[in-house]
């Protein structure tokens, strides 16, 4: 039974996820699982990667019978996760080779549920921002306010994750995620070195302005249950919090 299950939801980056799952496959800590869900109704992508990796015992594919996004596949991945941990990774995102080994041994020696890493946003050949989160513990608290946790950069103890922990949100649904677990006092802590690549993409969810003002506004009012004006006031905070990590 494998230590760590790698959580891999796939759509339409055929350009990438070969590099992505490289990264995964060349990792110094072998002990692992890859669970890629394919979540695209065009099968086009699917034979390619099939004919790369399919034969590789340690990955496993599952086929969403229609697009479910990035969230709802997760939880499908999560369901068929047989891991101890549960790492998570996009599929335009490259892992470090040591990631898991010094993350895996970081959780182990401290006794941690939840933990992240720093990572290098690629935004263009001439630009990389290295992000690293100013606080080495956060709680509740401080994620309201910024979300300094890359999605590629999580571990999480298979235990603390609840049912159903996405949300079916287009983009911030893994904020949602972060949110929903240290509010119920599990922290998040962070391994202090860069070990995972986050690129931007063009056509990319995430970098869709009007969709993450939308889903920003959703987290606040629909899952966290604020008022309006709490809900425009942590809008607006994490937005002027995302805007300072890009200068």
């Amino acid at each position: 039974m494998p230590f760590v299950s790698i959580i891999l939801p796939y759509y339409r980056k055929i350009n990438y996820v070969k590099k992505t799952i490289n990264s995964i496959l060349s990792q110094s800590f072998k002990d692992f699982e890859v669970i890629l869900i394919y979540d695209d109704e065009n099968l086009n992508d699917l034979f390619e990667i099939e004919s790369d990796f399919k034969k590789n015992p340690k990955i496993k594919i599952i086929k969403n019978s229609k697009n479910l996004g990035a969230g709802i596949s997760r939880n499908i991945g999560i369901k068929h996760a047989k891991g101890k941990i549960i790492a998570f990774v996009d599929s335009d995102d490259f892992w470090l080779p040591e990631k898991l080994e010094r993350q895996t041994k970081f959780m182990q020696e401290n006794n941690y549920d939840f933990t992240f890493c720093n990572y290098d946003k690629v935004v263009s050949k001439e630009k990389t921002i290295n992000v690293k989160s100013p606080k080495s513990v956060l709680d509740y608290k401080d994620l309201l306010g910024s979300n300094e946790i890359g999605l590629s950069t999580v571990q999480l103890n298979k235990k603390i994750i609840m049912e159903e922990l996405f949300p079916p949100l287009k983009t911030k649904e893994d904020y949602v995620a972060w949110l929903k677990i240290t509010k119920n006092n599990i922290n998040a802590y962070n391994f202090p070195q860069s070990l995972v690549v986050w690129n931007k993409t063009k056509n990319s969810l995430s970098s869709n302005f009007y969709q993450k003002l939308s889903d920003g506004f959703a987290v606040f009012m629909e899952y966290e249950k604020f008022n309006l004006i709490k809900s425009l006031y942590y809008l607006i905070l994490l937005g002027i919090n995302s805007i300072k990590r890009k200068i």
